[in-house]
Protein backbone atom coordinates (compact mmCIF):
# COMPACT_ATOMS: atom_id res chain seq x y z
CA UNK A 1 0.00 0.00 0.00
CA UNK A 2 1.14 3.17 -0.91
CA UNK A 3 1.06 5.65 2.29
CA UNK A 4 -0.85 8.54 2.10
CA UNK A 5 -0.32 12.00 2.95
CA UNK A 6 -2.55 14.84 4.51
CA UNK A 7 -3.88 17.63 2.00
CA UNK A 8 -3.47 20.37 3.55
CA UNK A 9 -5.58 23.15 2.82
CA UNK A 10 -4.52 27.21 2.77
CA UNK A 11 -6.07 29.11 6.09
CA UNK A 12 -7.27 25.98 7.52
CA UNK A 13 -4.64 25.30 9.68
CA UNK A 14 -5.69 24.07 12.87
CA UNK A 15 -4.11 26.03 16.30
CA UNK A 16 -4.25 24.88 19.66
CA UNK A 17 -6.23 28.40 20.79
CA UNK A 18 -8.83 27.64 18.10
CA UNK A 19 -10.92 26.25 21.19
CA UNK A 20 -10.70 28.65 23.74
CA UNK A 21 -13.09 31.25 22.30
CA UNK A 22 -16.40 30.59 20.67
CA UNK A 23 -17.48 33.73 19.47
CA UNK A 24 -17.32 37.06 21.26
CA UNK A 25 -16.73 37.49 24.88
CA UNK A 26 -19.82 38.10 26.65
CA UNK A 27 -20.61 41.09 28.38
CA UNK A 28 -20.44 41.73 32.06
CA UNK A 29 -24.30 42.01 33.53
CA UNK A 30 -25.21 45.75 34.37
CA UNK A 31 -26.25 46.45 37.65
CA UNK A 32 -27.35 49.98 36.89
CA UNK A 33 -26.94 53.21 36.33
CA UNK A 34 -24.84 55.58 39.34
CA UNK A 35 -25.78 59.14 39.04
CA UNK A 36 -23.12 61.29 41.07
CA UNK A 37 -24.66 64.47 43.20
CA UNK A 38 -22.59 67.17 45.24
CA UNK A 39 -25.06 67.74 47.47
CA UNK A 40 -28.33 66.36 49.59
CA UNK A 41 -30.36 68.85 48.00
CA UNK A 42 -29.57 67.79 44.42
CA UNK A 43 -29.82 64.29 45.45
CA UNK A 44 -33.16 64.81 47.06
CA UNK A 45 -34.32 66.51 44.20
CA UNK A 46 -33.08 63.52 42.25
CA UNK A 47 -34.99 61.24 43.90
CA UNK A 48 -38.80 63.22 44.11
CA UNK A 49 -38.35 63.11 40.04
CA UNK A 50 -37.13 59.40 39.70
CA UNK A 51 -39.93 58.37 42.22
CA UNK A 52 -42.40 60.44 39.80
CA UNK A 53 -41.54 58.90 36.88
CA UNK A 54 -42.65 55.79 37.92
CA UNK A 55 -38.96 53.77 38.75
CA UNK A 56 -39.58 51.38 42.05
CA UNK A 57 -35.93 49.74 42.44
CA UNK A 58 -33.60 52.40 42.94
CA UNK A 59 -31.95 54.00 46.36
CA UNK A 60 -30.13 56.55 47.19
CA UNK A 61 -26.59 56.72 49.37
CA UNK A 62 -25.50 59.17 51.35
CA UNK A 63 -22.62 60.32 54.15
CA UNK A 64 -25.20 60.80 56.58
CA UNK A 65 -28.93 59.72 57.03
CA UNK A 66 -31.10 62.25 54.69
CA UNK A 67 -34.93 62.34 55.86
CA UNK A 68 -36.08 63.94 52.92
CA UNK A 69 -34.39 60.59 50.70
CA UNK A 70 -36.46 58.89 52.16
CA UNK A 71 -39.45 60.81 52.27
CA UNK A 72 -38.56 61.51 48.43
CA UNK A 73 -38.52 57.48 47.91
CA UNK A 74 -42.04 56.61 49.78
CA UNK A 75 -39.89 54.51 52.04
CA UNK A 76 -42.16 51.91 53.46
CA UNK A 77 -42.14 51.92 57.36
CA UNK A 78 -39.40 49.36 58.81
CA UNK A 79 -40.59 46.15 59.73
CA UNK A 80 -38.22 45.62 62.20
CA UNK A 81 -40.76 46.50 64.95
CA UNK A 82 -43.29 43.92 64.17
CA UNK A 83 -40.00 41.12 64.10
CA UNK A 84 -39.21 42.11 67.16
CA UNK A 85 -42.33 42.48 68.97
CA UNK A 86 -43.15 38.84 67.81
CA UNK A 87 -39.50 37.97 69.41
CA UNK A 88 -39.68 39.34 72.14
CA UNK A 89 -43.21 38.02 72.71
CA UNK A 90 -42.20 34.53 72.02
CA UNK A 91 -39.34 34.46 74.61
CA UNK A 92 -41.93 36.15 77.24
CA UNK A 93 -44.30 33.37 77.18
CA UNK A 94 -41.60 30.45 77.05
CA UNK A 95 -39.87 31.88 80.19
CA UNK A 96 -43.14 31.97 81.75
CA UNK A 97 -44.39 28.53 81.14
CA UNK A 98 -40.83 27.07 81.16
CA UNK A 99 -41.06 27.95 84.69
CA UNK A 100 -44.57 27.04 85.39
CA UNK A 101 -43.81 23.62 84.02
CA UNK A 102 -41.03 23.65 86.41
CA UNK A 103 -42.69 24.19 89.32
CA UNK A 104 -45.65 22.34 88.55
CA UNK A 105 -44.79 19.38 87.10
CA UNK A 106 -41.36 18.65 86.31
CA UNK A 107 -39.47 19.40 90.00
CA UNK A 108 -42.94 20.44 91.97
CA UNK A 109 -41.91 21.85 95.36
CA UNK A 110 -44.38 23.88 97.61
CA UNK A 111 -42.50 26.93 98.78
CA UNK A 112 -43.84 28.41 101.74
CA UNK A 113 -47.76 27.41 100.75
CA UNK A 114 -47.08 29.07 97.60
CA UNK A 115 -49.81 28.15 94.93
CA UNK A 116 -47.46 26.41 91.62
CA UNK A 117 -48.51 29.07 89.64
CA UNK A 118 -46.94 32.01 91.73
CA UNK A 119 -46.25 34.22 88.89
CA UNK A 120 -45.06 37.61 90.40
CA UNK A 121 -42.08 35.74 91.14
CA UNK A 122 -41.86 34.26 87.42
CA UNK A 123 -41.73 38.19 85.82
CA UNK A 124 -38.01 38.87 86.38
CA UNK A 125 -37.08 35.47 84.35
CA UNK A 126 -39.94 36.33 82.02
CA UNK A 127 -38.97 39.55 81.45
CA UNK A 128 -35.08 38.67 80.53
CA UNK A 129 -36.09 35.97 78.26
CA UNK A 130 -38.43 38.64 76.53
CA UNK A 131 -35.05 41.01 76.34
CA UNK A 132 -33.04 38.52 75.06
CA UNK A 133 -35.33 36.55 72.55
CA UNK A 134 -36.30 40.71 71.34
CA UNK A 135 -32.51 41.63 70.97
CA UNK A 136 -31.69 38.20 69.06
CA UNK A 137 -34.72 38.68 66.90
CA UNK A 138 -33.70 42.27 65.65
CA UNK A 139 -30.48 41.29 65.17
CA UNK A 140 -30.85 38.16 62.77
CA UNK A 141 -34.12 39.51 61.31
CA UNK A 142 -32.50 42.81 60.25
CA UNK A 143 -29.37 40.73 58.96
CA UNK A 144 -32.01 39.12 56.57
CA UNK A 145 -33.66 41.62 55.33
CA UNK A 146 -31.17 43.76 54.41
CA UNK A 147 -29.27 40.70 52.53
CA UNK A 148 -26.79 40.12 54.53
CA UNK A 149 -24.10 38.98 55.21
CA UNK A 150 -22.54 40.19 51.66
CA UNK A 151 -19.38 40.25 51.28
CA UNK A 152 -18.92 42.56 48.53
CA UNK A 153 -21.70 45.18 46.70
CA UNK A 154 -21.85 45.68 42.89
CA UNK A 155 -21.87 49.56 43.61
CA UNK A 156 -18.52 48.77 45.22
CA UNK A 157 -17.23 48.60 41.45
CA UNK A 158 -16.99 52.41 41.12
CA UNK A 159 -14.11 54.20 42.22
CA UNK A 160 -16.38 57.46 42.38
CA UNK A 161 -18.75 55.57 44.94
CA UNK A 162 -15.94 55.86 47.82
CA UNK A 163 -16.99 59.14 48.50
CA UNK A 164 -20.19 58.27 49.49
CA UNK A 165 -18.93 57.80 53.21
CA UNK A 166 -17.16 61.07 52.51
CA UNK A 167 -18.65 64.34 50.91
CA UNK A 168 -21.11 62.84 47.70
CA UNK A 169 -24.51 61.78 47.20
CA UNK A 170 -25.37 59.15 44.79
CA UNK A 171 -28.60 57.88 43.45
CA UNK A 172 -28.55 54.30 41.49
CA UNK A 173 -31.48 52.98 39.41
CA UNK A 174 -31.31 49.23 39.27
CA UNK A 175 -31.29 47.54 35.91
CA UNK A 176 -33.78 45.32 37.15
CA UNK A 177 -36.36 48.09 37.04
CA UNK A 178 -39.27 47.32 34.80
CA UNK A 179 -39.04 50.58 33.62
CA UNK A 180 -35.10 50.38 33.23
CA UNK A 181 -34.08 51.12 29.33
CA UNK A 182 -30.12 51.44 29.49
CA UNK A 183 -30.32 54.57 27.30
CA UNK A 184 -33.62 56.22 28.16
CA UNK A 185 -32.38 55.68 32.06
CA UNK A 186 -29.22 57.17 31.15
CA UNK A 187 -30.85 60.55 29.32
CA UNK A 188 -33.35 60.84 32.42
CA UNK A 189 -30.99 60.72 34.59
CA UNK A 190 -28.58 63.01 33.09
CA UNK A 191 -31.52 65.88 32.81
CA UNK A 192 -31.29 65.58 36.31
CA UNK A 193 -28.08 67.79 36.39
CA UNK A 194 -25.48 65.33 38.62
CA UNK A 195 -21.78 65.74 38.28
CA UNK A 196 -21.57 62.24 36.57
CA UNK A 197 -23.93 59.18 35.65
CA UNK A 198 -21.95 55.64 35.49
CA UNK A 199 -22.60 52.12 34.36
CA UNK A 200 -22.27 49.82 37.27
CA UNK A 201 -21.03 46.12 36.29
CA UNK A 202 -22.98 43.11 38.04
Amino acid sequence: MTPTTPILTPGAVHTPHDDTHHGPRPEPTVFGLLAEFETADGMVAAAHKVQGAGFTRYDCYSPYPVGDAADAMNFPKSEMGAVMFVGGLTGACTGFFMQYYLNAYGYALNVGGRPYLSWPSFIPITFEMMVLTAALTGLFGLMALCGLPRYHHPLFNSKAFDRATRDRFFLCIEAIDPKYDAAATRAFLSDLHPVSVEEVPE
